[in-house]
């Protein structure tokens, strides 16, 4: 499976950024990104050069556009036409995310525990949502150095809840990136994982994460395939279990070749952990090159399952990467 590092969540002068089109295409294929999504506030008017930037930069262009409102920023990608988004009240987001899917697009959280009104306003998250079944996806990363920032792990925390609801919702990192500016700290990627299908490299990669085949990192990456009864499952698919008492077993690729030459953590032992509903469900510790981990893990009660990789940075401890779910049942 080729994994496509992409970033989700970009502006140019369309919307409040600072940069063009260009530059902006030409900026993430200088940092080792294969794809981004224009996700302009409340337009989509940036992405009439979206062809011949592809074409020049070599990165895949998504089109899409970020929902900007008094009541919440949703992030929206995929999408064939414009969505007018001026009607949403806080009580009728299901409406606004009914007419994305109508698109062809998918509707996303962003950043829903950034400091709101009047720091930005409607940054933070008040819609009303009656149905997580809904929503595709929430953004658990946002900024630079995404990680160890509390509104953050506040987003992460919010979809582990979901998770344990039973709900299958995938999680994205997002820079929310305004101009070409250099920066010190850690970037993290989302890695779509593309499949064989029919379409576009951009419909395959919306088609990924639609599927949850997404894993988030700010150093190497991690992937996990379930394998029960002698079938493998990927990440954002469902383990057919027809036994409490089956074991499952975890395959965890930890891959530090990618972008390597793009970030920098300390030598050092990580930690993986693998996590599901009920806590964590085992841990190890990880050497610094390509390997593959296995844990076996009794199906009983299990519901989902992710791996994490925990580690140093910037010499603080937090998590470096985590992949999405597996559902199992």
């Amino acid at each position: 499976m080729r994994w496509l590092a992409s970033e989700l969540h970009t502006h140019t002068f369309h919307s409040d950024g600072r940069q063009s089109l260009r530059e902006l295409a030409a900026g993430a294929a200088k940092l080792g990104f294969d794809c981004i999504a224009l996700t302009d506030h409340n337009t989509m008017s940036g992405l009439g050069e979206c062809e011949l930037v592809q074409q020049e930069t070599g990165v895949v262009i998504i089109p899409g556009m970020e929902w900007t409102t008094f009541h919440g920023h949703m992030v929206t990608m995929g999408l064939q036409n414009f969505v007018d988004w001026r009607k949403a009240g806080r009580s009728d987001i299901h409406e606004g995310i009914s007419m994305v899917h109508g698109q062809g697009g998918l509707a996303g959280m962003a950043h829903p525990f950034r400091i709101g009104s009047p720091v930005c306003t409607g940054c933070y998250w008040e819609y009303e949502i009656s149905d997580w079944n809904d929503l595709d996806y929430i953004e658990v990363w946002s900024g630079t150095f995404a990680s160890i920032k509390p509104e953050n792990q506040r987003a992460f925390a919010l979809w582990t809840e979901r998770l344990n609801d039973g709900i299958r919702i995938a999680a994205t990192s997002g820079r929310d990136w305004h101009e070409q500016k250099h920066t010190d700290e850690p970037l993290s990627v989302t890695y779509l994982g593309l499949d064989d299908e029919p379409g576009t490299i951009s419909q395959q990669a919306v088609r990924a994460l639609a599927q949850g085949r997404a894993s988030v990192t700010i150093g190497p990456l991690i992937t996990m395939e379930a394998e029960n009864g002698g079938t493998l499952y990927g990440i954002g698919e469902s383990v057919s279990v027809h036994n409490g008492a089956d074991l499952i077993t975890l395959h965890v690729k930890i891959d530090f070749f990618v972008r390597r030459t793009l970030w920098e953590l300390p030598e050092q032992d990580f930690s993986l952990k693998i996590m599901g509903n009920s806590g964590t469900l085992a841990q190890c510790a990880a050497g610094s090159t390509d390997q593959i981990y296995e844990f076996s893990i009794p199906a009983d009660g299990l519901i989902w399952a992710r791996a994490e990789l925990w580690g140093i940075v910037k010499g603080m401890r937090t998590m470096v990467a985590f992949t999405n779910a597996i559902y199992i049942g």
